[in-house]
């Protein structure tokens, strides 16, 4: 029998199901596997939805709190907890975070074993300063600057602000709350926190076990000894580029690449220089002559399911990028960000360059935070030869050591039985998302080009037809409801066409995202008018 779909909702945004229930059954699996799957995903997506009630029940409460707080005098007291427990009907832990949020707001006061009280008005408002003469002071030297003291992060800041209420967010960065391991997390944190030593301060390399598993990871001749535990993948490159690059120098990257990349090269003052990517990843030739052209000794890729392409970098092509940069004398820094994020029908995936390099050329970076929550920022950093003790300088002057219990918190995790049926769950999902967002742009936005389908990853890359302004696209879309990234920010240079990037991790399954699309629809109608 073919695959098959049931869908129902829990409620949310009109005409957005924002809690689908999702049923599969395949051939080939027995009944009772088919029921315990099917079982864990009810269970995983009612926790979700009772996550996302009982925050909509907090702000709900807060509303009508803040609404009635007229009703008692400066200093008076409100009702008990219990008493707004029997009277909203909702959780003693819906009253306390209610006033919590009253709380720091100044609005009331709680004290332990009292109750809230309505705060006192604030005091005479305090004159506002003059600081214009700011301006002045930030600005007085920046032609001379080496390093620019400002930054575009706007890029960045797309895929991190949250969305707007009713907005689907095809720009999200991460996973949704529904796919990732909450309660595994939450447990992991509580063993960590009664280990012994838990509190103390660990390695400034890192926990030898966790620098362990991360090698495993890699491959090849790494050992332990030559991975460092950084706190995000952000973080590592930022090291990385500071270690291996001189302000004014210039730096090779993938075109188009990650628009964080971009920032860190330019808060650094590197020089970004654009080399193409196809869907077999860069292209060998345009990389030596990029060398050659501009002395550069840093490329920057990721060969795998690379952002926002989802290009993997071909088995021919793979030696030749390390064989050209070992020539010019280069590093090639690998961002392997998204390997445990391979789709349910991706099949063996390419091992991670450093794999392959024995002479110290690859400095690697990866990390668990995609997988897992955009909080948990644990990751490694690996390199070999002299290299490691410039990368391990840095990273101890800028940071000191990734904090112990979050060490103790991964180590838990990656060694639970959860995290391989996590890995597994996540890539049936995900394939699933973007199996439905490529039927319904091809059913609704069939002039959008999509030249290549990853089978890893979070997103697609599209090409706008020509002449369609992708910011007014952008634009068009969030007033219909749905937030994607325009392609310019991809770019270092001038961009070949128009392009946008969608996201389908962030979004709380395929009917939502059949919805995004149709808006998404309704807005290059609006553009193209």
């Amino acid at each position: 029998m073919p695959t098959r779909r049931e869908e129902g909702t829990t409620g949310g945004t009109p005409g957005v199901p924002s809690c689908p229930v999702v049923t599969r059954s395949a051939a080939g699996r027995s009944t009772a596997g088919v029921r315990g799957v099917t079982a864990i995903r009810r269970r995983s997506v009612a926790l979700s939805c009772a996550l996302m009630q009982q925050r909509s029940s907090v702000g709900e409460l807060a509303y009508q709190l803040r609404n009635e707080l007229d009703r008692y005098s400066p200093g008076g007291k409100l009702p008990s907890s219990r008493a707004l427990v029997e009277r909203f009907r909702v959780s003693p832990v819906t009253v306390s975070r209610a006033l919590a949020q009253l709380a720091a707001e100044g609005l009331v006061v709680t004290r332990p074993g009292a109750g809230a009280f309505r705060a006192h008005a604030p005091g005479t408002a305090v004159p506002v300063g003059d600081t214009s003469w700011q301006e002045v002071s930030l600005s007085a030297d920046a032609t001379a600057d080496v390093v620019p003291r400002s930054v575009d992060a706007s890029g960045v800041l797309a895929t991190l602000a949250a969305p707007g209420p009713g907005v689907i967010e095809f720009n999200g960065g991460y996973l949704h709350p529904s796919l990732q391991p909450e309660r595994a997390m939450a447990a992991a944190l509580a063993r960590a926190g009664r280990r012994p030593g838990a509190w103390e301060r660990p390695p400034v390399d890192g926990l030898p076990e966790l620098r362990e598993w991360f090698a495993r990871g890699i491959g090849g001749a790494i050992t332990a000894a030559e991975v460092l535990i950084t706190a995000g993948g952000q973080s590592a490159l930022t090291t990385t580029l500071r270690a291996l690059a001189p302000p004014g120098a210039p730096v090779l990257i993938e075109s188009p690449t990650y628009p964080g990349l971009l920032a860190i090269a330019r808060a650094a003052g590197l020089r970004p220089v654009p080399v193409p990517v196809d869907t077999d990843g860069v292209r060998p030739d345009l990389l030596a002559a990029a060398f050659e052209a501009t002395g550069a000794r840093v490329f920057v890729c990721q060969p795998l399911f690379q952002n926002p392409t989802g290009a993997v970098l071909s088995a021919e092509r793979r030696p030749e990028v390390l064989r050209i940069a070992r020539a010019a004398g280069a590093f090639v820094v690998e961002d392997d960000f998204v390997r445990r994020l391979v789709h349910e029908d991706a099949g063996p995936l390419p091992r991670p360059l450093a794999s392959e390099d024995r002479d110290g050329v690859v400095v690697h970076v990866c990390s668990l935070t995609k997988a897992t929550s955009p909080s948990f920022r644990v990751s490694a950093l690996a390199a070999r030869g002299p290299v490691l003790e410039r990368l391990r300088t840095i990273q101890v002057v800028d940071h000191f050591f990734v904090p112990r219990p979050l060490q103790e918190a991964a180590l838990e995790l990656v060694g639970s039985p959860a995290w391989p049926r996590h890995l597994r769950a996540v890539a049936g999902e995900l394939k699933e998302r973007r199996d439905a967002l490529v039927a319904a742009l091809r059913l609704r936005l069939p002039a959008l080009a999509l030249p290549h389908v990853p089978a890893g990853g979070y997103h697609l890359w599209l090409r706008l037809p020509d002449g369609t302004d992708e910011l007014a696209l952008a634009a068009a879309a969030l007033r219909a409801g749905v937030a994607v990234a325009p392609g310019r920010p991809y770019f270092a240079a001038e961009p070949p066409a128009g392009h946008i990037r969608l996201s389908f991790a962030a979004l709380a399954g395929t009917a939502e995202i059949a919805e995004g699309v149709r808006r998404l629809s309704e807005a290059c109608d609006e553009v193209t008018a």
